[in-house]
């Protein structure tokens, strides 16, 4: 099969969250798969040809839009290591800014302008490359135009009509709402503001655009497809979701095990296995030794790495903290977000100076030496579509503590609740009583019995969470998007 997976970013050569890491490693297992997969993305202004390689393919394509024709040029280059191409939309105009999407906070104020722009950029780009897919893979709000315009304006054009295409949900809670006024900056037949299509509660919901039109809709964890035709989760689309129920899928994401193996991750002090993991403590010394911490193998240290924000759980974690820092545990924390808790973590940093360290900062390196010198690895989010983090901490024999939600729900098994299986500590209600609970649980098992630690470890490290099986998966949905070509009523 013949698949084109559109994102705006892809790692390596653009990112700010999972999105870029699902974009670049799912067409390599596709691949893997025997499907014939392309990529196209902005060109943002990181992205430079010598850094990347980058060969240009044509300039100064035309596109005619409603407000008048402005060119763009393609450029490609190869993902790293595979033989996939990558094609990049290159204007100017919208791409070359210092960040990808907002600075310091704030959205660029076009980019609705710029996004639908990059929509039919990438659809314009299929026909005068000639690349004639049987899929089109969307992903965020940032590609949602894409199913609208191919089931609006371009549905008469034979170059696209047998096109099917699936519209991915990464985090619902980013939709691409913008005012009503964009319709008409935009050239948009004003007829799609409207309850059945693009309008949300006054506003212009891209996403939403995506969820009517696409022809399969999917997220990243069944639990999570469950979550958010609810009311608490849906994020006001709930209803749109549930009356598409028979098109919603959940597959979870994959973890790329070329990066995340403690066998071979070059950062580590030494490399450790199941075979092998009383070597993971050279990586727990480290870790300490880089915070200023003292090691101890009776004292286990709790790492967490994420976005400071309510999402993760921090409303509740923080209503707990000085609980959990007055156990015998040690704390490392990695990670930027709100400034309420960038104060909070500094202010108990120096409270307990000699049982936690707060790195307020990005650190792909020291991430991993967290994963990897961590004893357990805190998620207690609110809602979390998939999550990499717990994956990354089974595969480095780090035991996660989450809460039921999402991804957490569907790869983590209560150690307690599941003896011969649990992988983890899970808590379901969402407060910092149960989430201190679920620490305490954590820190008696780790404390009281040795082998049977040793034992959710090593289960945590056997389990297989990489992309084979969620490739499979996706190109089972992409045949169902080739069947289905729903044309909305």
């Amino acid at each position: 099969m013949n698949i084109v997976l559109v994102s705006s970013e892809v790692v390596p050569f653009a990112k700010t969250g999972g999105l870029a890491d699902v974009a670049g490693t799912l067409p390599i297992a596709l691949r893997a798969e025997g499907h014939q997969v392309s990529i196209f993305m902005p060109r943002y202004k990181d992205v430079s040809k010598q850094k990347f390689g980058l060969t240009s393919v044509l300039k100064r394509v035309r596109l005619r839009m409603e407000t008048g024709t402005k060119e763009f040029n393609i450029f490609t280059a190869m993902l790293p290591g595979t033989d996939i191409p990558v094609y990049f939309i290159d204007k100017e105009l919208y791409f070359q800014r210092e960040q990808l999407y907002q600075e310091n906070g704030q959205d660029y104020p076009d980019n609705a302008e710029r996004f639908h722009y990059f929509c039919l950029a990438v659809l314009e780009s299929l026909k005068v490359l000639d690349i004639s897919p049987d899929v089109i893979h969307c992903n965020d709000w940032q590609t949602a135009m894409i199913p609208v315009y191919l089931k609006t304006t371009l549905q008469e054009d034979p170059f696209y009509k047998n096109i099917a295409t699936i519209y991915t949900i990464h985090n619902l809670a980013y939709q691409g709402l913008f005012e009503f006024d964009v319709l008409s900056q935009l050239g948009l037949d004003e007829a799609l503001f409207h309850s059945d299509r693009l309008e949300f509660w006054g506003k212009v919901n891209f996403s939403k655009g995506g969820l009517v039109y696409a022809d399969i809709l999917n997220t990243v964890s069944e639990r999570y497809s469950k979550e958010i035709q609810s009311n608490e989760f849906g994020c006001g689309l709930d209803g749109l979701l549930s009356s598409r129920a028979k098109d919603l899928y959940g597959i979870l994401n994959g973890l790329d095990y070329t990066q995340w193996n403690p066998e071979t991750d070059p950062t580590l002090p030494a490399n450790f296995s199941v075979a092998t993991l009383e070597k993971k403590a050279e990586s727990k010394k480290k870790l300490l030794k880089l915070n200023k911490l003292t090691y101890s193998e009776d004292v286990p240290v709790l790492g967490l790495i994420s976005r400071l924000a309510d999402q993760k759980g921090f409303d509740i974690l923080s209503s707990v903290i000085d609980q959990i820092l007055n156990m015998n545990v040690q704390f490392v924390l990695l990670g930027t977000g709100d400034p309420k808790y960038h104060d909070l973590f500094e202010a108990l940093e120096k409270k307990y100076s000699k049982k936690m360290k707060a790195s307020l900062k990005f650190d792909g390196a020291l991430s991993q030496l967290v994963y990897a010198g961590s004893d357990m690895f805190l998620m207690p989010s609110h809602y979390e579509p998939c999550g990499l983090g717990q994956l990354i901490s089974l595969k480095y024999g780090t035991v996660p503590i989450v809460r039921e939600t999402g991804g957490l729900a569907d790869t983590i098994i209560d150690a307690d609740q599941d003896p011969k299986n649990g992988n983890g500590f899970m808590f379901s209600e969402y407060t910092g009583e149960a989430l201190l609970d679920a620490v305490k649980r954590a820190v008696a098992g780790y404390s009281q019995n040795k082998k049977r630690w040793q034992a959710i470890q090593k289960r945590g490290m056997d389990a297989d969470f990489s992309w084979g099986a969620s490739a499979r998966k996706y190109g089972e949905l992409y045949q169902k998007a080739l069947e289905k070509k729903q044309v909305p009523a």
